[in-house]
């Protein structure tokens, strides 16, 4: 009955080994490149790895959320077809090498990342800014809200775990525009974790706060990152909003193109990433959610994390890898 219930669903229990595949070639790619230097190189190579592998599943697949816009044939592009063209149609969200400055810079937190779902149940995002803000599991239903002041959402988040707002950690990218954001939390009394890239970890972190010591993820990143990141919460439980942040013209422009008619619109988690979710991701470089490629004598060393979004379940996965990889 499970295997019938896989097969309706559209994601086999299968593609969960074949998705890890995917993000550990891309991920010892780029950690060829690690402290080099090369944003470009770095992405590129985990680009090309990360197509291989999918291009060797039994699937239908069609890239969502790319690298690179249509028809751009050196990336992962939107709309590009991925598998063998047998199997169920997947939707695929890709980022080979989140994080290209800190790879290239061998700095914490560089991840390759992959999210398979059902037709159509990803958000079509296109590559600009998006605004954020999700907490985890365990609280009542918009218990944040992005309309809401940082001061406002720190209590209601201080108020429902009992505590002070002083006991109260926010991640945000540490970046020019997130001044005032920055100013109003610290105003608040709460404490910050300064990130310099990578917000999807940021935002998975919120999902397991006594571990990671981050309770709620506030801020404008990349859009494609927030469709991603969405996938991996609904995998693991929490809540998160999102609206697209277009800078110029250029950008909203790029949203007409897509399909998207409301620019304002203010989406749920779900609206990002619905039905089942398979999630992976494979550290790149060390970080706090998983160990960067080892390279060692006789072999390569992966550490990897896999969700799902039907079933609830977290795998981590350390993998050896003969000399071959």
């Amino acid at each position: 009955m499970a295997e019938t219930k896989d097969k309706e669903s559209g994601l086999s229990r299968m593609l969960t080994l074949e998705i890890a595949r995917v993000t550990e070639s891309a991920a010892v790619a780029a950690a060829k490149l690690r402290g080099r230097g090369d944003e470009m190189a770095a992405d590129q190579t985990a680009v090309d790895a990360m197509r291989r592998e999918l291009n060797r599943l039994p699937i239908k697949g069609r890239i969502v959320i790319g690298e690179g816009e249509r028809d751009e044939a050196p990336m992962l592009y939107i709309g590009e077809e991925v598998g063998l063209g047998e199997g169920p149609e997947v939707d695929i969200a890709v980022d080979p090498l989140e994080g290209t400055t800190i790879c290239a810079k061998a700095e914490p937190n560089a991840l390759a990342v992959v999210a398979f779902a059902e037709k159509g149940s990803l958000l079509h995002a296109p590559d600009i800014y998006m605004d954020k803000i999700a907490v985890g599991p365990g609280y009542e239903p918009g218990i944040v809200d992005l309309d809401a002041s940082p001061k406002d959402n720190l209590m209601a988040l201080a108020k429902a775990r009992g505590v002070p707002i002083a006991e109260i950690t926010a991640c945000i990218l540490d970046r020019p525009r997130h001044a005032g954001i920055i100013g109003a939390v610290r105003e608040a009394g709460a404490a910050i974790r300064l990130i310099g890239d990578g917000d999807i970890a940021g935002v998975i972190h919120t999902a397991n706060a006594a571990e990671t010591g981050i309770d709620i993820y506030m801020g404008i990143g990349g859009a494609p990152e927030g469709v991603l990141a969405a996938g991996a919460l609904r995998c693991i439980g929490g809540q998160m909003q999102a609206r697209l942040h277009p800078m110029n013209d250029h950008h909203r422009a790029r949203v007409a193109e897509i399909g998207i008619e409301d620019i304002d619109r203010k989406y749920t988690m779900e609206d990002l990433a619905s039905g089942d979710v398979l999630f992976a991701a494979t550290g790149v470089t060390s970080g706090s959610m998983l160990r960067g490629v080892q390279f060692k004598s006789g072999g390569v060393e992966t550490e990897t994390v896999v969700m799902r979004a039907k079933t609830k379940t977290v795998r981590w996965i350390r993998t050896e890898h003969g000399s071959a990889k």
